[in-house]
């Protein structure tokens, strides 16, 4: 299954977001496997149901010939295989959730690409591909976060089922520690300015290491859980900065922005932001996993004035910095 066609198709800025959805055929845990709780034998299985941003599937295969990998960090990784010279690692899923996987039908892999890195995940199975709102995600709870180890960030329910959007970055950080974000303790920032930014991310880890980032450079930081939350404070600082007769960037002077939120995604926010004659000259950085040379031109599209992929946090205040002062020389 390719991908490409549907990228084409989704413009940026719509808030809307394509998943494909798969499931994890399993036996229940707890399930009772006497001979009365099994039909023809069999224990009763059911499937879970799954999600993951289209823009971050770079194909899905059939399980490929896998070559074992020596001193793995986890059960759940199964080694690696070559496809079209990439050597890719390839992680069981349902291993990971701690689900005892049913194989009635031949798996599939799903291989991604975020963060700069490619990867890949067995699945029992891929079921189609949805075109979504963001405002028909909802963030989890922090009771569905808790019991699932943080590693769901929204929730998409049908008539019939619930689709969980799984942090496959989170899985893929956890089993590859240098991937995770690190703030780089060498680099040294110009704190004789104190710029103002507010920003936007549904994780609240991603939120605090950009706080401390930007803190460490000086910046007063002000912290929203998603892009329909920015936009609603930015309307308020609009309305204050009319009230007082003060230019915007009193109040705020650059905006970092997650893409994939609930309610309301990046690359919507910035649109908006951009056609705000207020608004439309505070800088705005996509600060996203999704950041590839395949996927740039989204937010180029919506009016992006800098887009930097996670693993480079350690540059972002930096370049917010730079844009600040950019824009004041253009006055």
């Amino acid at each position: 299954m390719s991908t490409e066609t549907s990228e084409i198709l989704l413009e940026a800025g719509t808030n809307e977001l394509e998943i494909v959805e798969f499931y994890i055929e399993e036996i229940p845990k707890n399930k009772d496997e006497s001979p009365s709780a099994q039909t023809e034998g069999a224990p009763r299985t059911r499937k879970s149901y799954f999600g993951v941003n289209v823009a971050k599937v770079l194909e899905i295969i059939r399980m490929p010939e896998v070559t074992e990998m020596p001193e793995v960090s986890h059960e759940s990784v199964l080694g690696a295989f070559n496809l079209r010279s990439r050597i890719i690692p390839l992680l069981d899923l349902a291993m990971w959730l701690r689900k005892r996987r049913v194989e009635n039908e031949p798996p599939k892999v799903i291989v991604t690409e975020f963060n700069q890195v490619t990867s890949a995940f067995m699945v029992s199975g891929v079921t189609r591909i949805h075109r979504i709102s963001w405002e028909d995600v909802e963030a989890p709870n922090k009771y569905v976060s808790a019991l699932s180890s943080d590693s769901i960030t929204g929730v998409v329910k049908f008539d019939d089922r619930i689709v969980f959007i799984l942090d496959l970055e989170r899985i893929v950080s956890e089993l590859n520690p240098e991937m995770r974000l690190k703030l780089d303790d060498n680099v040294e920032f110009n704190t004789e300015e104190r710029y103002r930014a507010l920003i936007a991310d549904d994780s609240p880890l991603i939120r605090e290491m950009i706080r401390d980032m930007l803190g460490q450079a000086g910046f007063r930081v002000e912290k929203t859980n998603n892009g329909r939350e920015c936009w609603d404070r930015l309307k308020e600082i609009k309305q204050s900065a009319v009230d007082e007769g003060r230019p915007i960037t009193d109040f705020v002077q650059v905006i970092v922005s997650d893409i994939e939120m609930p309610m309301m995604d990046g690359h919507h926010l910035t649109r908006r932001i951009k056609d705000d004659p207020v608004l439309r000259d505070i800088p705005v950085i996509l600060f996203s996993s999704l950041i590839t040379e395949k996927l740039r031109y989204r937010g180029e599209a919506v009016g992006a004035d800098d887009q930097i992929s996670k693993p480079e946090i350690t540059y972002l205040a930096q370049r917010a910095a730079a844009l600040i002062e950019a824009r004041k020389k253009k006055r």
